[in-house]
């Protein structure tokens, strides 16, 4: 334990000040610290060989950091049925969201099959990736690269 501490938590403060530059949070820059310390500590046995204690330790926060923000920003597809009604918009809102819509749906169709099928099962009907996966027999990462793709080609296209 006393090496531990004597190589790694001097590093503390920078490790902080690295991990809120990232998030812009300073609770979540303290469990990303946290996450790091408790990363280290289990792989204790085998950081002898790191010669740069800063370096690595600033490269694993790293990792750590943009697994946080990916999970920030991952938002559940919502069914549509889930969606508010309509009927409770404005009349001018309800026909943008009409126009938007139908453009939507229409420039689904000119993705390719795959992206489309997917992007479908997960957007229009609410299944899980492990269902889509059943359904289809492509593996849960190759659904959710299909799902960026199709998305990243509909946000540039609106």
């Amino acid at each position: 334990m006393n090496d531990f501490g004597n190589i790694w938590l001097p590093y503390a403060e920078r490790f902080y000040k690295v991990a809120f530059h990232l998030l812009e949070s300073g609770p979540d820059a303290e469990d990303a610290v946290q996450e790091l310390y408790l990363k280290l500590w289990k792989a204790r046995g085998s950081l002898g060989d790191v010669s740069n204690p800063a370096a690595y330790g600033i490269s694993v926060l790293k990792n750590i950091c943009i697994d946080r923000i990916r999970k920030r920003t991952i938002r559940q597809a919502e069914p549509l049925e889930k969606a508010p009604p309509l009927q409770d918009a404005p009349p001018e809102t309800r026909s943008e969201l009409k126009d938007t819509l139908r453009y939507l749906m229409n420039e689904m169709e000119k993705l390719p099959q795959k992206q489309r099928e997917v992007l479908r099962m997960r957007a229009i009907e609410g299944l899980e990736y492990k269902e889509i996966s059943q359904r289809t027999g492509l593996s849960q990462v190759h659904i959710r690269v299909l799902m960026a793709q199709a998305r990243k080609t509909l946000k540039s296209r609106l």
